[in-house]
């Protein structure tokens, strides 16, 4: 597997922000190629009423320099009363028909009941903006997903057949303090209709029960990985997770090979959550956020061959 070289706090939101819906945080950073080594790499950012909005930055992941920093957000939350009236939580892009969809987990907070999340989607235009593809849920609530639905991720498994994978809420409280929130999966012939499947990971109650922000690569001859942010309990805070398939449905959990772990200090020394796992250029970057679920902005790191350094995580 190898393990990832950490490159330093890429983007933190400016003191004050960029907009009143772009406040402070940058969660769940997602990168769409520009040209060359540029990258705009959206995020979720909240208001001061803990609303999320998507705003971008543009940057060269070669020289990890600051392209453009985009002032207006590019897709703001719901009106109240719909399904993403507190929040967007960005997921990743996926292909249909040569029209490009973005995934992201609508959230609804109620002032007389517990927070919760259905999955909606966003054509992504040509020029990079976006636009709501439905004002109902693309997912939603249902038997297998009863409570809450969130941070969902796609791929193209073949020339047949999509794949999702999406964290399931089956329960607030496992009975240990902590959510079990499960990686469901689902598969559609069109990339439009969607077969829920149930289960697609395991889990661990008491070491990896709350899942959240799924990525997936790979293909059917190499195999897949896929990586994950995850909390088991005890209060302790997310860390990002390691799975390996090779078929994209039977997993296994390899948490002790992901490579990556908090820093001793800083910006990422309390947790590391909501990883984008992308290549470019022959090499593997993660982009990923850092202590207060983004608050702290996002960061890189590379993947390196274990044999090529010493020690596992590097700070």
């Amino acid at each position: 597997m190898g393990h990832w070289i950490k490159q330093g706090l890429l983007y933190a939101l400016p003191p004050g922000g960029l907009h009143p819906k772009l406040l402070t945080h940058a969660a769940n950073p997602l990168p769409a190629h520009i040209a060359d080594d540029v990258y705009r790499i959206f995020f979720s950012a909240r208001d001061s009423s803990n609303r999320s909005s998507v705003g971008a930055v543009d940057v060269d992941i070669g020289t990890r320099q600051i392209v453009r920093e985009h002032s207006q957000p590019f897709f703001e939350h719901g009106p109240t009363g719909s399904f993403y009236a507190d929040g967007v939580s960005i997921g990743n892009c996926y292909e249909v028909g040569g029209t490009r969809y973005m995934l992201f987990m609508g959230w609804q907070a109620p002032t007389d009941g517990h927070w919760r999340g259905d999955i909606g989607r966003l054509v992504v235009r040509s020029d990079l903006t976006l636009a709501l593809n439905s004002p109902t849920p693309f997912l939603g609530a249902d038997p297998i997903d009863p409570i809450s639905l969130s941070y969902p991720w796609v791929i193209n498994a073949s020339t047949d057949r999509f794949r999702m994978w999406y964290p399931s809420t089956k329960t607030w409280d496992a009975g240990n303090g902590e959510m079990l929130a499960v990686l469901n999966v689902a598969d559609s012939a069109d990339g439009h209709q969607w077969v829920r499947k149930g289960l697609g990971v395991p889990y661990e109650l008491g070491r990896a029960q709350a899942f959240s922000r799924p990525n997936v690569l790979g293909d059917p001859i190499a195999g897949y990985e896929m990586w994950f942010s995850y909390r088991g309990g005890g209060g302790r805070s997310y860390r990002i997770g390691y799975a390996v398939s090779p078929d994209a449905t039977d997993w296994e959990l390899r948490l002790d090979d992901v490579g990556i772990d908090v820093s001793r200090e800083g910006w990422d020394s309390e947790m590391i959550e909501y990883p984008f796992v992308f290549d470019h250029r022959g090499r593997r970057f993660m982009l990923y956020n850092g202590n207060g679920y983004g608050k702290s902005g996002f960061g890189i790191a590379e993947l390196v061959a274990s044999e090529a350094t010493t020690g596992r995580g590097a700070r």
